[in-house]
């Protein structure tokens, strides 16, 4: 799963070159099947950069080793999704499928690009459901082109396993619908339904902290799935702070991925728009003025000083250069050049290492005429 936290595990510097990888992905089909050669065709171009970066052909070898051997075993592409991700560095290898048709992208440079990952990471990129039912509990992970499944460890399967009943106490098993004498806001008239009541408050508990582990330090909203009732008994224990106040109603045992992914951006994406309108007109009402700019050379430096509030961000575009730390300076380049980076992908890692918000769009879509707008903070 690809959390915040392994964003920032990303961030921090690594020792010697860094490859990053990014490519589309097939769920099912000859097209899945030639994945791991398309793969193998890009880290083919990764051995060549890194050759001409410096690294003598032996280091290369062994810094891709560990990619071929689990291309070898078959493991790399146990779980299918629409992107495929891969960062590869002395003492790093760490591989994700996500919900994101990315371009085939080939970096090699002193750390590692994350700019592509920004629809999923950025503000108005993602956002997860939570769906529960009597036979299974369901995380997904979903973006406005698609969903996939994320896999949970501290979380229990199902409500039978928590309460780990007989048949007496089968009268307290969670149904499809609500309990005969128990409303639609969970009211309680026997001992009975009260006990009831306390056994789903406890499957929930178990659930609300294992997500706690997943989702700490995100941002993105979470869309609850379930039986009507159940919507007001998980609230009572959720702590996350982002679970959107709206939810769907209904036994999530008879939707697919695809249908809770419909409905559930149906709930989120007024909330992503309304967000990014409201950062876009902020930027216009500062265009012009010191409290904004369109300018890569001062938005650089202010992302590396941590003074960006919001970074609008072209993610297919990119702007190679460098930049000086010690007299705040850029250098442009037309073309990538040894020791250049992305800098547009630079201040965007800034923008988040610094608790900024960044909103990944296409250049159409921008505020301003550039592949970069900031809104600073002083």
């Amino acid at each position: 799963m690809l959390t915040m936290d392994n964003v920032r595990a990303l961030l921090e510097k690594q020792k010697g070159l860094c490859v990053s990888i990014f490519m589309p992905m097939h769920r099912s089909g000859v097209a899945a099947q030639q994945d791991a050669i398309r793969l193998k065709n890009l880290l083919r171009e990764a051995e060549q950069r890194l050759i001409a970066n410096g690294l003598s052909s032996q280091k290369t070898k062994e810094l891709v080793h560990p990619v071929q051997e689990s291309l070898q075993d078959g493991v790399i592409f146990q779980h299918p999704s629409d992107g495929f991700a891969l960062f590869l560095s002395s003492g790093v290898f760490r591989y994700y499928a996500l919900p994101f048709l990315f371009s085939e992208r080939v970096v090699v440079g002193n750390r590692f690009h994350i700019k592509p990952l920004l629809p999923l990471i950025g503000d108005g990129g993602r956002y997860y459901v939570l769906a529960l039912s009597q036979n299974k509990v369901r995380l997904l992970l979903g973006t406005h082109h698609s969903v996939s499944v994320v896999h949970l460890m501290d979380v229990p399967e199902n409500l039978k396993e928590t309460l780990r009943l007989n048949d007496l106490g089968k009268a307290l098993y969670l149904h499809t619908s609500a309990p005969a004498g128990m409303g639609k806001k969970g009211v309680t008239r026997t001992g009975y339904k009260v006990e009831a009541k306390e056994n789903i408050l406890r499957y929930f508990r178990q659930i609300n902290e294992g997500l706690h582990g997943l989702l700490k330090n995100e941002r993105a909203p979470l869309v609850l799935a379930g039986v009507e009732y159940l919507h007001p008994i998980y609230r009572e224990v959720n702590t996350y702070p982002h679970l959107m106040e709206e939810g769907i109603a209904g036994n999530p045992e008879r939707l697919n991925g695809g249908e809770l992914h419909g409905s559930a951006w149906a709930i989120v994406a007024p909330y992503f728009l309304k967000a990014q309108q409201e950062a876009a007109a902020q930027y216009r009402d500062f265009a012009g003025t010191r409290q904004a700019s369109r300018d890569i050379n001062e938005i650089v430096p202010a992302a590396h000083r941590g003074r960006i509030k919001v970074l609008f961000v072209v993610v297919d575009i990119e702007q190679w250069g460098t930049f000086d730390r010690g007299t705040d300076t850029v250098h442009l380049h037309p073309k990538a050049e040894p020791g250049d980076e992305d800098l547009l992908d630079l201040a965007a890692i800034q923008t988040l290492s610094n608790e900024g918000t960044v909103y990944a769009m296409e250049q159409e879509k921008m505020p301003d005429d550039a592949p970069n707008a900031a809104v600073f903070r002083y």
